[in-house]
């Protein structure tokens, strides 16, 4: 048993899972499921500011912290008992195109040549810790939520703006993957 929970799940066991994962939340207590959302709840439970975005019953989406800090445990022990001992294995032509750029610690998840304390106070690190931090927060707010949020819990109940905003994640993937991002690696 433990030996299939530490292997890669096939996308229709691991996509069903998570897909059941909305209907159990409308069932149990119409609730929105959204992972971006409990850190406003977080800040309008630590923050007694008078900041309006803030001023709301935050106690009634508590358990939204506790599914993300559920998330955290388990990325934890995921990560500490359960990992893969192999080397990340990437396909060929992806690992030539990245070691053309300089990258070539791919065997990690995060490659230490964008992803260390050495990299953090470069022009790359700034632009990939702050600016990207940056767009990814003001982007997870204009679009009313994140990408679980949109692309799990909005498009199975139909809504238009869901839709929307989940083919703007893919855009803005794409183009940040074929152009920003070559250019990028280049600094």
């Amino acid at each position: 048993m433990l030996e299939a929970i530490k292997q890669p799940w096939p996308w229709y066991v691991a996509g069903a899972l998570i897909g059941l994962t909305v209907p159990y939340l409308l069932l149990v207590g119409n609730k929105s499921f959204g992972i971006s959302s409990s850190l406003r709840h977080l800040c309008a439970a630590c923050l007694p500011a008078n900041i309006k975005f803030f001023k709301y019953d935050w106690k009634k989406e508590a358990w939204n912290l506790f599914f993300v800090g559920g998330i955290a445990l388990g990325a934890f022990i995921a990560a500490q008992f359960l990992s893969n001992p192999d080397p990340l294995v990437l396909a060929e032509p992806t690992a030539e195109y990245l070691a053309s750029k300089g990258i070539t610690d791919t065997a990690a998840l995060l490659p230490s040549e964008i992803f260390s304390w050495d990299q953090l106070f470069t022009l790359r690190g700034l632009i990939f810790f702050v600016v990207g931090g940056f767009m990814v927060g003001f982007g997870t707010r204009y679009a009313g939520g994140c990408t679980s949020g949109h692309a799990i819990m909005g498009l199975s109940s139909l809504q238009w703006p869901s839709l929307v905003a989940t083919c703007c994640f893919m855009v803005g993937g794409i183009v940040m993957t074929w152009f920003i991002l070559p250019f990028l690696l280049t600094l």
